[in-house]
């Protein structure tokens, strides 16, 4: 092997050392509770059927787009369905971005300038970390949810301002302070960003998410929705006003210089929200959180308060959460551990979660496992 390729094995036989080595897997066990198809969308039969008759009545649906959406790849079809998501989050305006990782590393990267400012939440998602990385601005970091921390962040920062958060974290599951947070973002005069990744399909009316649940919507200045959790497809749309729509249009690289989706996906995407606007898909896996929570009270374990379809089982350590996903699997729940550096030492943890197609005997069966630990 020559250099290059021994420092990679060198950094991967580290990673095997201390039991961190990632792996594909092509494993499946009966019960799913590690998936983010909270709604099922990702197997519904209707939806299916949704996206063949929407596909039949289009004349021109080409296997792929072409280009990217500002030579070849753009279509009519695409930006009405853009404008209908946004109308539904009750927002002015949305572009799509091929996936959630590109919309928040397009959002964050192009807007915040040199001598601006960017105060994240510290348990924010990888891809928006990215994103602020790239930006030329000033970057910062509050503690978990915490309104003293992100004031003394605001009170010293210049130019523009920027404060990213979750409104549900993806591995704690727990909800971010919207309102108060709000509330700063006014005082300070900051325009506040909120992935809405795990809120969509389960806070709000029909799954309009926390900000909307919240009635925040004209408080924040944009919204990032991604499809592949609840809505059960793939992609994501920045939501905001139209002058952040044509912003993104020509500063947002991971927009700009990408292929287009092809048509058949927003096709997809369209039929899946026609399917979420017309159910009550909401209120069933609320239904299912609560037999969750109700469940696990009952028994003495260490958690993080949840709302949403994200639970947590807390340990300390990585071997003894890897042991409890091991023993779990072994009895046909599919449930993954999280394992430090991912989360913080000594907070590694099994992430259940939960889904509308999960039986309430399942879950009742799941928490009796669990018991044993």
């Amino acid at each position: 092997m020559n250099r290059a390729e021994n420092f990679l094995q060198q950094k991967l036989n580290e990673r095997i050392e201390k039991g961190l080595l990632r792996e594909l897997t092509t494993t499946s066990f009966p019960f799913d509770f590690c998936s983010n198809d909270y709604l099922g969308f990702a197997r519904s039969s209707i939806l299916k059927k949704l996206i063949n008759e929407q596909s039949k009545q289009l004349i021109d649906l080409k296997n792929g787009s072409g280009g990217s959406r500002l030579l070849s790849g753009n279509n009519k079809f695409t930006e009405e369905t853009e404008q209908f998501i946004a109308n539904f989050h009750d927002a002015q305006s949305g572009l799509i971005f091929n996936s959630g990782y590109d919309a928040n590393i397009g959002i964050l990267s192009s807007i915040p300038q040199r001598g601006d400012t960017i105060i994240t939440d510290e348990l924010i998602h990888a891809s928006l970390i990215d994103g602020a990385r790239l930006s030329h601005a000033d970057r910062f970091k509050f503690k978990h949810n915490d309104l003293i921390d992100l004031e003394s962040k605001l009170k010293n920062a210049k130019g523009l301002v920027y404060v990213v958060v979750e409104s549900v974290y993806s591995m704690d599951g727990d909800i971010a302070p919207l309102k108060d947070i709000v509330k700063l973002c006014k005082i300070y005069q900051a325009n506040l960003i909120v992935d809405e990744a795990h809120a969509t399909g389960i806070f709000g009316d029909q799954g309009r998410g926390l900000t909307s649940q919240l009635n925040l919507e004209n408080d924040v200045f944009a919204r990032i929705i991604t499809f592949g959790k609840a809505i059960g497809i793939h992609g994501a749309i920045i939501l905001g006003s139209h002058t952040l729509r044509n912003y993104l249009i020509n500063f947002a690289r991971s927009f700009i210089y990408t292929t287009a989706a092809p048509l058949h996906q927003m096709v997809a995407i369209n039929c899946a929200y026609q399917l979420l606007s017309n159910g009550s898909f909401h209120l069933q896996i609320q239904e299912k959180i609560a037999l969750y929570n109700q469940l696990i009270e009952e028994i003495n374990l260490p958690t993080v308060k949840s709302e949403s379809a994200i639970q947590t089982i807390l340990f300390s350590g990585n071997e003894s959460a890897r042991n409890a996903a091991l023993q779990l699997q072994s009895k046909g729940f599919d449930v993954k551990a999280i394992l430090s550096p991912t989360v913080a030492e000594g907070k590694e943890r099994l992430r259940i979660c939960l889904h509308i197609y999960n039986t309430d005997q399942e879950i009742e069966n799941l928490v009796n496992e669990l018991k044993s630990f």
